[in-house]
């Protein structure tokens, strides 16, 4: 991928592997973003080596946690997303760690919608029609779930559209479409990143998007919003460090997180899979962290989840 060069690093640093810790399972979206920004590093910043480093479980709490307890020199960070700093927050009675205390918030890469999938041979083809039949057969459909991202959409419209099915918890993405295509799922909420690569199996089929239009990789699938108006939601993924990291570091992270979503192939990567760039750093992606919490909080509300 034919980075281009953003920015110098300081005459200390980096002087060792600079570890990303993803806090999800290797083949998933996070994963993607993670090494696709270490590539990104690893171009831009001379001499620099970079480990990606998936850490999965607890709906991300694992990695995160570990990125918490990691020391704060400047050679630790984590793929922060909206399971991470937001609604793990609403989701965790006793979630171990603050996701604005804990962390030094350096930016964000983008947002992204959900795709609400179901296998093509089901015998609804829209998400008008998924309505109707898991009204007529209710407590008989089921899906999986592996984050927030996955868990929270399908129950907020589940709530919405006044419906009844089951949801079953996954470690890892791989796990969900491995039995959602063999028949033991009937649908599934996937991150858009993660659902271009899914999409290209037959035997499965989009039906809808999270977010408020059509996106660009997926242009004939409407939003859920066409059925159950009103309903949107969006997660993102950014870049944090453990709390007491050094001002410099962090600094020169942020350029080069808004170094990466201006880069052209950067860019081009995240698009094809359906993550809308932009860049938010500093006390402005702190900002937009905050907001994102009372955010989720609400969602995760309408769908009537209890925090466990």
């Amino acid at each position: 991928m034919p980075w281009a060069l953003r920015a110098q690093p300081s005459a200390a640093w980096p002087t060792k592997p600079i570890d990303i810790v993803v806090p999800s399972a290797a083949g998933g979206a996070a994963d993607f973003v993670g090494r696709a920004f270490g590539q990104f590093l690893t171009a831009s910043l001379p001499g620099a080596r970079v480990v990606v480093d998936d850490k999965p479980g607890a709906g991300g709490v694992l990695g995160t946690q570990f990125v918490k307890a990691a020391p704060a020199d400047g050679y630790t960070f984590l793929i922060s997303t909206n399971s991470t700093h937001a609604a793990n927050v609403s989701l965790y009675r006793n979630l171990r760690y603050d996701p604005i205390k804990d962390f030094a918030l350096i930016g964000s890469f983008g947002t992204f919608a959900s795709v609400l999938v179901g296998r093509a041979d089901a015998p609804y083809r829209t998400t008008a029609e998924f309505i109707e039949y898991a009204r007529a057969h209710p407590g008989k459909l089921n899906y999986g779930y592996y984050s927030s991202s996955s868990r929270v959409p399908a129950e907020l419209f589940r709530s919405m559209g006044k419906l009844d099915f089951v949801g079953a918890s996954y470690k890892a993405i791989t796990q969900v479409l491995t039995d959602l295509i063999a028949g033991q799922l009937d649908f599934v909420f996937i991150d858009t990143l993660s659902a271009a690569p899914a999409l290209q199996n037959t035997r499965l089929r989009a039906l809808a998007v999270t977010g408020p239009r059509p996106l660009p990789n997926l242009p004939g699938v409407p939003p859920v919003a066409a059925s159950l108006p009103g309903y949107e939601v969006l997660g993102w993924f950014g870049l944090t460090a453990p709390a007491g990291t050094p001002a410099a570091v962090v600094e020169q992270m942020s350029r080069m997180v808004a170094g990466a979503v201006d880069n052209p192939a950067f860019r081009q990567s995240m698009e094809e899979r359906g993550l809308t760039p932009r860049a938010v750093v500093g006390a402005e992606f702190e900002r937009f962290v905050r907001q994102d919490i009372t955010r989720w909080a609400d969602w995760i509300r309408l769908a009537g989840i209890e925090a466990q």
